[in-house]
């Protein structure tokens, strides 16, 4: 099996070498690692060649046409080596566990109609072991493990507004757990969508797909998008075992009013991907529950520490909540 990393960076000249620095402990090396920069300056590059990096790597520097993260991906995907079986997707501020390719290889080998694999962040959540089924205020319970579940989800499960499906699966409503439910079990999980900081899919996908056009710049949930549509063509898996670390690098990201923007205008077009005719039930829920997110950015905005970032993030999501009323997103690629 061959596989072949895309790296795609914007303006994170320290966080793409950490990252590559991490790379360099693989117990299993990725057959080529290609560097798609969209950064506005050439630093990123200036700091790859200065550490001289003894890896497959292949750097390539993209003009504004191809510059954004859905632009980049599928630019690096026309970039992959003819002889290829996996294209694998990390963000430029991962940190990887030394067993991570090994693992997702072992992921691809064994589990039945594979086409996408994925790892988890082991930085992220706080995991306890616990012995018991039994319902505890404030945490979430599975395979024997536990974590505390925050206030979204604890108003949410009080308003019966809580997905009752395993992490990872599409509900009627569009606000399923995300992949952080998944519990640092060691076993292989089956989902429907991958994060895009660590991601994975065998290179035929392609052939079919790719990321949508739809998500220009920074692109929020453009890999869900990616997955949810990839899910139909086979089986997409999360191994435990294949652990990396995401630091959140802030440069690079968008002010956090066009990230409130993001969340509910192309949350909607995912909940669409994945359920194209919801009921009247699962509209209203999800109606529901974008609008109870929303006033919680407010009350952080009231009570919280970092006031403006909510305030912006609570503006941006009013705004698409408007706009929904008399547009809705292009589903035309669908």
């Amino acid at each position: 099996m061959k596989i072949s990393l895309i790296l795609c960076t914007y303006m994170r000249p320290e966080a793409i070498c950490t990252c590559l620095d991490s790379l360099k402990q693989q117990s299993r090396l990725p057959d080529e690692i290609l560097i798609i920069d969209g950064s506005l300056n050439h630093d990123s590059q200036k700091a790859i060649e200065s550490k001289s990096y003894e890896l497959p790597l292949k750097y390539f520097y993209v003009d504004p046409e191809h510059r954004g993260l859905t632009r980049q991906r599928n630019y690096g995907v026309m970039k992959v080596s003819q002889d290829i079986d996996v294209i694998a997707f990390m963000d430029d501020d991962v940190v990887v566990a030394p067993l991570y390719f090994e693992e997702i290889e072992k992921t691809y080998e064994t589990e039945k109609d594979i086409i996408g694999a994925g790892g988890v962040t082991t930085n992220e959540v706080q995991w306890e072991r616990s012995d018991t089924d039994v319902n505890e205020l404030g945490y979430y319970k599975i395979d024997g493990w536990k974590r505390r579940e925050d206030i979204r989800f604890r108003l949410r499960k009080k308003l019966g507004l809580v997905s009752l499906n395993a992490p990872g699966r599409t509900d009627g409503f569009g606000h399923e757990r995300h992949l952080g439910f998944i519990p640092p079990t060691g076993k292989t999980y089956e989902v429907e969508n991958l994060i895009g900081m660590n991601m994975s899919y065998k290179k035929k996908v392609f052939d079919k797909l790719s990321f949508s056009m739809f998500y220009e710049g920074y692109g929020l949930y453009e890999d869900k998008d990616f997955s949810l549509q990839a899910s139909k063509l086979g089986r997409i898996y999360i191994n435990t075992k294949a652990n990396l670390e995401h630091h959140h690098d802030p440069l690079g990201r968008p002010n956090y009013v066009k990230y409130g923007e993001m969340v509910v205008w192309n949350g909607w077009r995912v909940w669409r991907v994945g359920v194209p005719n919801p009921s009247f039930i699962n509209k209203v829920k999800w109606w529901s529950i974008t609008i109870l997110l929303t006033y919680i950015r407010f009350a952080n905005f009231l009570v919280g520490q970092d006031r403006k970032k909510s305030w912006d993030d609570f503006i941006g999501r009013n705004k698409s909540i408007l706009r929904l009323l008399y547009s809705k997103p292009d589903m035309s690629d669908v």
